[in-house]
């Protein structure tokens, strides 16, 4: 009985068989005229793309964001005027891992959310983490290296890390975040989600300040302890992948609610350390929460290649009402990425349905692999022809401060109390609780018992009575099975 819905080729024609190739008689060698055959096999060998080299392996959902307070005084992005509801897309993801790594190794998470938003796409990428290892993009590819493995054996090796670690003094505050609790979430909805880097906002009378994003899970934080975190490595690699689908497939609808931070302009010059500087945060004694809205996930990709694979975020993509920083991480990364997916994706990878925005889109861009949406003449600019042309009024969101200053190779400029141990030796003394030192204790230990070289442990062993005497020597004294 022939189906009603008979298997065709991509060209839309019917086929014979899904089971059997064409051949010169029963036994006879494949035709090469089972043009079927061939591109079934030819597809298969090209389907894949290659995998990001950070944030690797992940999983998303669409959701919405509701704007349910005025912070219009700060910003004039239409996506955070109150009562405005906007559709997203988040991914999640691990930085280290590969495609098929575990989900609950120990590593920050990446969190990039897309805002379809009535002026443009606004994407804003961060970390499950406030701060991160390093503040220059330049060091970016070595830190990468050093997390990833070995050229000679393809293993992961903590004595890579920690040399990268120690000879980067900088990157103690994240490293903190990461050997704490929250180095391994029990879910994606069980941890906050941050912007990390700090953006401008413009209101609609051209006042600028400065802003860092917290969204805060309603779920509540929890954590995975590190026993626990092993034995799903084994038992279950997608562990975080199946708990977001299953719970929203369930009806369960994960929230966030999004605060910011908010900096006057001025107050940036001559803050007590640099406040662009990525492995810093501003306490909240000094710039308190302020609500803007509550973030939705409720509804599950129809296909992960489709719509999470190929979902491409850049901090680039930024709206009316939002700009940059002289942050150097975030300048890095608003290269990086697009970059990135040009080549993992191709070069009109916004021409793909999820990327595509809502709003019209009147690009000059023009043709080129797999293009499929096509503007009519002219398809140049300046023209006389009722083309679109660029509104300078939208240029000055990105003026950001201190471009305009000599050209330099330098580290940020110090402020009073710009040091590297300062702010993680606080939140080992009076943040963690003496139960979250003790595991921050047994974490860093276990991770530096783990293949760490003598030279590069004595390193690391003053690297943390930096951050704290106390914690390091409890550290060394576990280590040398104290």
């Amino acid at each position: 009985m022939s189906s009603p819905r008979p298997t065709t080729t991509n060209a839309g024609i019917p086929v014979a068989s899904d089971n059997h190739s064409l051949t010169a008689g029963t036994n006879g060698p494949v035709l090469l005229q089972d043009h079927y055959l061939i591109e079934k096999n030819a597809q298969f060998n090209r389907e894949r793309v290659p995998e990001r080299v950070v944030h690797a392996k992940g999983g998303g959902a669409f959701g919405f964001f509701e704007a349910t307070e005025d912070v219009s005084q700060y910003t004039k992005a239409a996506v955070f005027q109150q009562g405005a509801t906007t559709e997203t897309l988040i991914r999640f993801s691990s930085v280290a891992g590969e495609l098929g790594s575990p989900d609950t190794w120990r590593d920050p998470r990446g969190t990039a959310i897309k805002f379809y938003t009535s002026e443009g796409n606004y994407d804003l990428v961060g970390n499950n983490t406030p701060v991160f290892f390093i503040r220059d993009a330049i060091k970016f590819p070595d830190f990468i290296h050093s997390q990833k493995r070995r050229a000679d054996n393809h293993l992961r090796d903590n004595d890579m890390q920690w040399d990268f670690w120690t000879q980067c003094p900088e990157s103690a505050h994240q490293v903190t975040w990461l050997m704490g609790d929250r180095g391994i979430p029990k879910t994606w909805r069980h941890m906050n989600l941050y912007g990390s880097h700090t953006y401008m906002w413009v209101n609609a009378a051209g006042e600028k300040f400065w802003v860092k994003y917290h969204f805060k899970t309603d779920q509540g934080h929890d954590f995975l302890p590190q026993d626990e975190a092993d034995r799903l490595a084994g038992a279950d690699g997608d562990h975080y992948i199946r708990d977001l689908w299953n719970t929203i497939k369930g009806g369960e609808h994960p929230s966030w609610t999004l605060y910011v931070q908010v900096m006057p302009y001025e107050d940036a010059a001559d803050y007590r350390f640099n406040p662009f500087d990525l492995t810093k945060i501003w306490p909240h004694s000094d710039y308190p929460l302020i609500k803007v809205g509550r973030f939705v996930l409720n509804r599950n990709p129809e296909n992960y290649f489709g719509q999470i694979e190929q979902a491409a975020f850049e901090p680039s993509n930024l709206v009316p009402g939002i700009g940059t920083s002289p942050d150097k991480m975030l300048q890095g990364r608003l290269f990086a990425y697009p970059d990135a997916h040009r080549y993992r994706i191709g070069a009109n990878y916004m021409d793909l349905p999820v990327n595509r925005p809502v709003s019209e889109v009147n690009s000059y861009s023009k043709d080129g692999p797999m293009r499929y949406s096509f503007g009519n003449d002219p398809v140049y600019v300046p023209n006389s022809y009722g083309g679109a042309h660029a509104d300078p009024s939208y240029g000055t969101d990105d003026a950001a401060a201190g471009i305009e200053q000599e050209v330099v190779r330098s580290a940020y400029e110090l402020h009073s109390e710009d040091d590297d141990f300062g702010q993680p030796g606080t939140m080992v003394r009076e943040v963690f609780s003496d139960e979250e030192r003790a595991r921050f204790v047994d974490n860093v230990a276990g991770h530096l018992s783990g293949g760490v070289s003598k030279p590069i442990l004595e390193k690391a062993l003053n690297y943390w009575r930096s951050v704290d005497k106390t914690t390091g020597d409890k550290i060394a004294d576990k280590v040398n099975g104290g």
